[in-house]
């Protein structure tokens, strides 16, 4: 089900057994909350994240009688699938022990959480639910009732501007929105930018990524701009980036699998590690001298360019770029 049907069903109760996935993290979250207030089950709740997972571990939590009349809340969160045969165990525990709950928040691909969906079917005892990103009609809406809980002053152009300036992440806007409650003041378009940092270095590496999967990138370089980077930030952002490609690239070469810890000297999330490797795959030999020689030629003319054509000449550099993509 969806993000509206999931709310009606809770205005009715919490259903037993959920399956959260999606776009829309802050949601998630919300959803995880709920479960630990309305539960009282924040001491007493066991998280097992990624590899922490055990099945024993979370069996033995799902059977118990609590000792205190409270509830056994699970809470499961990785990228990787359960073995049906144990998904389908966990959940028929909660449908016999009136204590025990299950949420399982999982951050793969749709693709397999919809694989998932017939162990959390209604027969079984479970619901499923699909977040989407929110549209920024949606997303003011979600903050206007979260700085109403806040008890904020704020109206929709100023909520408005603060999504925009965090390029639609609800999830970092809501935490801004619990800093600036701290003013205790109303809170305008002029208190945003003077307080809230923009999400312009998140925004470029969307751009570079459009870039690399040869995507349309003016509409995403304007807003960049609006946001403040500026053109010579752009294209250090974009050495900077080709750079890492280039890297998976030798290293896929080399050895036949990406591993960001040996490349970067640090582990990146498995999705980026994932999304990286493909872009370096992608990409022919012959193709990294021209790219390294067209960044070091455009380095050279965008610093000779006038200030009211930097913009314009950024859209040729890059542009010139995808093509050798």
């Amino acid at each position: 089900m969806y993000q509206r049907e999931f709310d009606q069903l809770l205005q009715k109760g919490l259903p037993k057994a959920v399956l959260l996935y999606g776009d829309n993290a802050y949601l998630i979250e919300q959803t995880l909350e709920r479960y630990k207030k309305e539960l009282d089950a924040t001491e007493s709740m066991v998280s097992l994240y990624h590899d922490e997972y055990d099945f024993e571990r979370a069996r033995n939590h799902l059977s118990q009688s609590s000792l205190f009349g409270g509830y056994n809340l699970l809470l499961i969160r990785r990228e990787k699938k359960l073995p049906k045969k144990e998904l389908d165990t966990l959940i028929e525990l909660t449908r016999k022990n009136d204590e025990s709950y299950l949420l399982f928040a999982f951050d793969g691909d749709a693709k397999e959480a919809k694989a998932m969906q017939g162990s959390f079917s209604e027969k079984k005892g479970g619901v499923w639910v699909r977040f989407f990103e929110p549209n920024p009609r949606e997303g003011v809406e979600i903050l206007r009732q979260r700085a109403a809980a806040l008890g904020m002053q704020i109206d929709d152009y100023a909520l408005n501007h603060l999504l925009s300036l965090l390029e639609n992440n609800l999830a970092l806007a809501a935490k801004e929105l619990e800093k600036l409650s701290i003013l205790r003041e109303p809170v305008t378009t002029k208190t945003i930018d003077r307080l809230v940092y923009s999400s312009a270095p998140l925004a470029v590496e969307r751009l570079l990524i459009d870039l690399f999967n040869k995507k349309p990138i003016t509409e995403t370089i304007s807003r960049l701009l609006e946001l403040g980077a500026n053109e010579f930030e752009i294209l250090r952002a974009t050495q900077f980036f080709v750079n890492q490609i280039f890297l998976f690239h030798a290293y896929i070469r080399l050895h036949g699998i990406a591993d960001s810890k040996a490349i970067l000297g640090y582990k990146l999330p498995r999705q980026v590690e994932q999304q990286k490797a493909a872009l370096a795959a992608r990409i022919k030999p012959a193709a990294w001298i021209r790219i390294y020689d067209h960044l070091l030629e455009s380095e050279l003319r965008l610093k000779m360019t006038k200030s009211e054509y930097k913009e314009t000449e950024l859209y040729g550099i890059l542009i010139k770029l995808q093509s050798y993509l």
